[in-house]
């Protein structure tokens, strides 16, 4: 499976779309708002850049999409009115793989630039946006062009689905039934396509520039320590996977050979591939969490808990729908789905899960 060809989160705004369905996403982005407020300020005052250069990395399509590059620009906008500065144009680089959604994102940005200016009491600079689709493990922006990279839930997703995980049997993702290989081939993968990233944005940021980097991972540096943490929909959704294998609705096969390209690392895996890179110095980590479906969902939207449930169901299939019509065809998709609500509603309401988020703030070393 070639995922830069497949690899998208489902697009359009219809009920099991991304845009509909992503509020953890958005959760994780808002807690590292005070983050970027202050690397941004440090960012500007260090630079004063005339034309600022931001990039969005695995921007997907949606409400989330532009929500940081609002807030970037509120912030410098600001600056230059404290500082008596000339606003900066604005060039903006929207990135993902080649089956997003762009066109949803491009039909947004009139009312993106009405509210920005609405906003703003002062005139600000024009804003020039750009969509770059393509891998972001390979070069995607010309030598020293940007000052500010941005990516959230993008980096836990590998390039490729590891080499030599087929005896993962019964599994989609690593657990603490994956043979010992498995888990060596996940780490190995996030190491290949994580120090790509960082010598690749080497080369695109200028000297001083900032990148601001979110994943899912985890807090403890023991692999099989997973708990109920970020990988644990992997686990309930495979278990939905089986039954239906046992009832012939799937074939072994097809579940024994399918994979999640993610890899949930810890902070010292991230810091090791920054430190060993070596382009980039660490100025600020961060740990944060959300606590289960009632830290990301307002329960009292909802008038039961299987509603809430069913939403929760559908940020999964929102993420991992386009994967799954390629492996398994799209006759079984609604009956996988049906049954990963029933056993979220039956595991995850006994015990809360805990989503992991790392944030770090990188700097472009001279």
């Amino acid at each position: 499976m070639d995922l830069a060809h497949v690899l998208h989160m489902n697009g359009d705004v219809e009920e099991a779309s991304y845009a509909n369905n992503s509020l953890i996403q958005q959760k994780a982005i808002s807690l590292g708002t005070s983050s970027r407020i202050k690397a941004i300020t440090n960012l500007y005052c260090a630079v004063y850049p005339r034309s600022f250069a931001i990039a969005e990395l695995g921007c997907s399509s949606g409400p989330n999409t532009l929500s940081v590059i609002y807030e970037v620009i509120k912030v410098v906008e600001k600056l230059c009115q404290e500082l008596n500065h000339k606003s900066p144009e604005y060039k903006i680089f929207l990135n993902d793989l080649p089956g997003n959604d762009f066109n949803s994102v491009f039909k947004s940005l009139d009312n993106f630039k009405n509210k920005l200016r609405d906003e703003i009491e002062t005139e600000m600079g024009p804003c020039y946006f750009f969509g770059v689709p393509g891998s972001f493990y390979d070069r995607i922006f010309p030598n020293q062009s940007l000052h500010f990279v941005h990516s959230s839930y993008s980096l836990h997703w590998l390039s490729k689905v590891p080499n030599g995980v087929d005896n993962n049997k019964s599994n989609i993702y690593v657990t603490n039934t994956s043979p010992s290989n498995v888990l060596k081939a996940y780490y190995e993968q996030f190491h290949i396509d994580f120090s790509l990233f960082l010598k690749y944005r080497a080369q695109e940021l200028v000297e001083g520039g900032c990148m601001i980097l979110t994943f899912l991972g985890r807090e403890s540096d023991d692999p099989l320590a997973l708990g109920k943490g970020s990988s644990y929909g992997w686990e309930l959704l495979a278990m939905a996977l089986n039954d239906m294998v046992v009832e012939g609705i799937i074939e072994e096969e097809k579940l024994n050979t399918f994979n999640i390209p993610n890899y949930y690392p810890s902070p010292s895996e991230v810091k090791l591939e920054v430190q060993t890179e070596g382009s980039f110095s660490i100025n600020q980590m961060e740990v944060s969490e959300i606590m289960g479906a009632d830290g990301v969902y307002n329960t009292n939207a909802f008038d039961s808990k299987s509603e809430m449930y069913e939403s929760v169901a559908k940020g999964t299939r929102a993420i991992i729908e386009p994967l799954m019509i390629v492996h398994f065809g799209e006759g079984v998709i609604d009956e996988a789905f049906d049954r990963f609500k029933i056993i979220l509603e039956s595991g995850i309401s006994k015990e809360r899960t805990k989503i992991t988020n790392l944030t770090i703030t990188l700097i472009r070393k001279p």
